[in-house]
């Protein structure tokens, strides 16, 4: 009952905000900044605030991106519920104020969530004139081989 009251509070919400351009610029911009601002956080010692913003903001901004619902999906389908621990959990311990043990949860969350975009981003890298020489080195080639091999989209 509380899943199809829940989906009518996102459909709603999808109703004020289109899927149109604009939504995906904020989107992308909220995304961008809050890169920006964890990567700006790690820079500076890992400041408390500047992680915390960053990771609202990278939140809020993939929700914009794909939307609320595939957001929810994403996040909560059941082989990814330890990731999502574990990436939201880093994210609580930053927002509690312990910011180094909380990225090393958020990195260990990221990577379980998104391992399946890896050999998609590999394949883009081999593409790039520089970095592909340099993936398709002998010694740097077995081991991305073996790291995105096992790790498919599903």
């Amino acid at each position: 009952m509380q899943l199809v009251t829940l989906s009518r509070k996102i459909t709603s919400l999808q109703r004020v905000f289109p899927e149109d351009v604009a939504v995906d610029e904020i989107g992308m911009g909220l995304t961008g900044f809050g890169v920006f601002f964890l990567f700006f956080g790690m820079i500076l010692f890992f400041d408390k605030a500047l992680l915390a913003i960053g990771n609202i903001l990278f939140v809020a901004g993939l929700a914009f991106v794909i939307g609320l619902e595939r957001t929810f999906r994403f996040f909560f389908q059941k082989h990814k519920l330890k990731a999502t621990g574990f990436f939201l959990g880093g994210v609580l311990v930053v927002l509690i104020g312990w910011p180094i043990v909380g990225v090393v949860l958020e990195i260990y969350g990221f990577f379980l969530l998104f391992r399946g975009f890896f050999p998609v981003v590999v394949g883009f890298i081999r593409r790039i004139p520089v970095l592909g020489s340099i993936l398709n080195l002998p010694f740097i080639s077995t081991y991305v081989d073996n790291a995105s091999e096992g790790n498919t989209m599903v």
